[in-house]
């Protein structure tokens, strides 16, 4: 009978990790099928075109070309390679400045004529239109729509995913505001994370760490929102106050609060990891003449350098990974970092913040799942560079 129950515990347990990776891997899958889907479409909402007048020898134009001109911030053909001409925008309900609404129809039935019309009467003209009002036989010369490539994805430097005609889906910015902002809470966390974890493991009494310990380890089970509210009511005026700054919204304010929240887990698993150090390794090298500090630099650190930089991949997943304190501190600002005073976004932050807006199964959420597909890969590479460090320095203590 025991024979029978360990071999159904040792059933449910190989079940329940099996379930566990297939469910993992499903996930996997799921977001970056979902992402993928951003690479087989343009940024123009679907059943749009645009259109130019067929004497205008033009007949290609970047999806920045296009932001630009509907911002009017290209403002002339030769600009893009045309004629000396100023840009005339044009938008179907704009039909209205060149026709009466009875001439347009109460169903709109004569306004495929009256655009084919317009078009073909102003040379300089740009057309943002419905496809299903362009008649057959339309005169003008219809724009081609590229497809977004991963180049631009990755290395565009502009985010707005809802921009008309053209939305911009540059992840740059986002992609360096979670690496600047992440860097810098390590910087802070990493080196007040260690110390801490060497006073309470090699310099604390007891009663001070069993104290302490708890204290730290309850920090962790704060909200993250709770942090988000400490941070935009005390660390941002204080930032704000310091640097005379118009906005304390800004990376160093999100720097300082992931460092807050990423010091429970640097504390906790780095001071694991030292006290795991072998006693007679300690007693020898005080043996040696060594003092108390000599020690811990030369062979307690050493030992545990493993236990400390998982620790410090931890304390990045979290940094990286965290949403609602970093979106509430940061500014929300699409742009490449010049500065640690200058606000920023976050991948997760963009994320959270544009989920809701965004129709599902659009270009704009298939954009959100591809910014987690990046995410993912980031953490991922974080780790696998962190586990062939800490590989290295075993073989090296061997």
């Amino acid at each position: 009978f025991k024979r029978f129950i360990e071999k159904f515990v040792e059933g449910i347990l190989f079940m329940s990790g099996t379930i566990t990776t297939i469910t993992v891997l499903l996930i996997v899958v799921f977001l970056f099928k979902e992402g993928s889907g951003l690479f087989k479409n343009s940024g123009m909402e679907k059943g749009f075109v645009l259109a130019v007048n067929k004497s205008n020898p033009v007949r290609d134009l970047s999806s920045y070309e296009i932001k630009e001109i509907f911002d009017h911030k290209i403002t002339n053909w030769k600009d893009v390679n045309g004629k000396n001409q100023e840009i005339l925008v044009f938008h179907v309900e704009d039909i209205l400045n060149y026709y009466t609404e009875d001439q347009v129809g109460a169903e709109f039935e004569n306004l495929p004529r009256l655009l084919n019309n317009v078009v073909d009467s102003l040379p300089n003209i740009i057309a943002y239109v419905p496809e299903m009002y362009l008649e057959k036989g339309f005169k003008g010369a219809i724009l081609p729509q590229h497809k977004l490539t991963l180049l631009e994805f990755f290395f565009g430097k502009e985010w707005y995913p809802t921009s008309q005609p053209s939305a911009q889906f540059g992840a740059l910015p986002l992609i360096t505001g979670t690496l600047w902002v992440s860097l810098w809470a390590i910087l802070i966390s990493l080196p007040l994370g260690l110390s801490v974890a060497i006073y309470m493991a090699e310099i604390a009494n007891p009663k001070v760490r069993n104290w302490l310990k708890p204290v730290i380890e309850l920090l962790a089970g704060i909200p993250s929102v709770v942090y988000g509210f400490f941070g935009l009511i005390v660390v941002v005026p204080v930032i704000q106050q310091i640097f005379n700054l118009p906005v304390g919204e800004t990376a160093l304010a999100g720097s300082i609060i992931l460092a807050i929240m990423a010091l429970p887990t640097i504390i906790t698993i780095s001071e694991d990891a030292i006290r795991t150090t072998p006693r007679a390794m300690k007693e020898a090298s005080l043996a040696l003449g060594a003092t108390h500090w000599q020690t811990i630099y030369k062979v307690v650190l050493p030992y545990s350098s493993s236990g400390i930089a998982a620790a410090a991949i931890l304390g990045i997943g979290r940094a990286i990974g965290e949403t609602m304190a970093v979106l509430m501190v940061t500014g929300n600002a699409a742009i490449l970092p010049p500065s640690l005073l200058e606000p920023v976004r976050t991948i997760p932050a963009t994320i959270a913040a544009e989920m809701g807006e965004a129709p599902q199964g659009g270009i704009h959420f298939e954009a959100l799942f591809a910014l987690g597909a990046i995410l993912f890969i980031m953490t991922l590479i974080i780790n696998i560079v962190v586990d062939f460090i800490s590989s290295k320095k075993k073989l090296s203590k061997r």
